[in-house]
């Protein structure tokens, strides 16, 4: 189990004493966090703290990952250790940093960490303590990370791929960035050649929950057929909210897809062949 409602939530926090994190992406990201958050849940910054940013989105996408030892100093200023239970949440809907969070720590090869599903407008809902300021801890160690365990591709192995019938690269972007409509963020719009789209909001209900594991596996099942999850490559726009789809096919039981860091902002500089519309 990845993904865990507030009721569950609840049950964690008296417990098993975890770890809370408030992720959160965008340049006002502490002060959101500041102004409202999960009683005890220290910051975690998309941008510096889950990114090690280039100066070229070309070589790496708009946020390479950090190498490994940088992010087990970081966590280890969170205080958590391997044998920590981890919750991490964001602000929106576990989409964007908290999945991303998730996915670091399991590629770190943490046991327990959660994602609390609807983030933290479920929380507030729940009627969860939440409080203004910051948090953080007293001690800091350093976190154990030699390489990242779960795999991830290169644009060059995208690039052998993405038309080879036994492989499938999932594109979780918005329908209207996938087929070239526009681009609000990077300076090309469309999508990789061969990519199917499967945008990561549809790993979600009316509601902003994550479906149960049963209709998750249903959904991905019929659209992997006979591909089995090793050869899956699954990308956005800079390798975060591909990361929520991620967690949901490991929610669904098809764990072993890689991530394509660089995703279309690294694709899209670097001469690429462009596809456009729903080919």
């Amino acid at each position: 189990m990845n993904i865990i409602t507030t009721e569950q939530l609840r049950s964690v926090i008296e417990n098993e004493n975890p770890v809370i994190v408030d992720a959160r992406g965008g340049g006002d990201a502490r002060e959101r966090y500041q102004a409202g958050h999960l009683e005890h849940a220290l910051f975690a910054d998309l941008e510096t703290d889950l990114s090690e940013k280039s100066a070229n989105a070309a070589d790496g996408g708009r946020h390479p990952l950090p190498l490994p030892a940088t992010f087990g100093v970081f966590l280890g200023k969170l205080g958590i250790s391997p044998e920590r239970t981890v919750v991490v949440y964001d602000d929106k809907k576990g989409a964007n940093a908290a999945a991303r969070f998730w996915w670091m720590l399991k590629a770190a090869g943490h046991e327990k960490v959660y994602v609390v599903s609807g983030g933290l407008d479920s929380i507030k809902n729940a009627g969860l303590p939440v409080t203004q300021g910051e948090f953080n801890v007293s001690e800091a160690t350093v976190y154990p990370i030699s390489d990242w365990k779960w795999p991830l591709v290169d644009i060059d192995l995208v690039s052998k791929t993405s038309a080879e019938k036994d492989f499938m690269v999932i594109d979780v972007r918005e329908h209207y960035r996938y087929i070239g409509e526009s681009e609000p963020i990077d300076l090309v719009a469309g999508h990789i050649p061969g990519a199917e789209n499967i945008p990561y909001t549809s790993n979600l209900d009316e509601q902003g929950e994550f479906l149960s594991p049963d209709k998750l596996a249903a959904k991905y099942k019929e659209a992997l057929g006979d591909r089995k999850p090793g050869n899956v490559i699954v990308h956005c726009g800079s390798g975060v909210t591909a990361c929520h789809t991620l967690l949901a096919l490991d929610e669904a039981g098809l764990s072993g897809a890689a991530l394509y860091v660089g995703s279309w902002s690294e694709w899209s500089r670097n001469d690429k062949p462009i596809a456009l519309g729903n080919n």
